[in-house]
């Protein structure tokens, strides 16, 4: 594509490096690029083609919610969009926003279901961030002062008491 100036950038490219160095850059950033594609089969994707199990709480057109099956506190939970993004970096604005609209209305629901004293939202981008599944996400952790929270990525819940804990923050939702 010419810039403004009529030159096209790949030919200021061969202009300004004329060792291997700058072409050596973008094909590794090219390579990253490739690795960080989202992929089809991660364990949210699975869960919004209806192929995994969830302990579902909320669902509008746009996101999906669930409880964290290894939760670091009593109600922690995940909301996920529905597109088709890796991380904050692969989702366009619009979606973004309806994320955290949903974001923003169970929160609270989910504080007071579990009679929490605080919320701690937190989102990774990237493994050197802490992200584990590369599907966008943002937890909702609710927090009781003196209770530590639990690792990330931790222990896995007894699903009983997860079912018993999504039923509650469900119906908080609905009253």
């Amino acid at each position: 594509m010419p810039s403004k100036a009529g030159i096209h950038w790949a030919q200021c490219l061969a202009i300004t490096c004329r060792s291997g160095y700058w072409i050596a850059r973008l094909s590794r950033a090219a390579t990253r690029a490739q690795q960080m594609a989202y992929d089809p089969d991660n364990i949210f994707a699975k869960i919004l083609d209806g192929e995994i199990p969830c302990h579902k709480i909320y669902e509008d057109d746009d996101t999906l919610a669930f409880l964290d099956i290894m939760p670091r506190t009593e109600g922690h939970a995940l909301v996920i969009t529905k597109k088709r993004a890796r991380d904050l970096f692969d989702i366009k604005p619009e979606g973004l926003a309806k994320l955290m609209a949903a974001v923003q209305k169970l929160a609270p629901k989910i504080k007071e279901a579990v009679g929490a004293d605080g919320v701690l939202i937190q989102q990774f981008n990237g493994s050197a961030a802490g992200q584990t599944v590369f599907h966008l996400h943002i937890h909702i952790v609710p927090v009781k002062h003196g209770v530590p929270l639990k690792p990330h990525a931790g222990i896995m819940e007894d699903q009983a008491r997860l079912a018993i804990t999504a039923e509650k923050i469900r119906k908080k939702l609905k009253g």
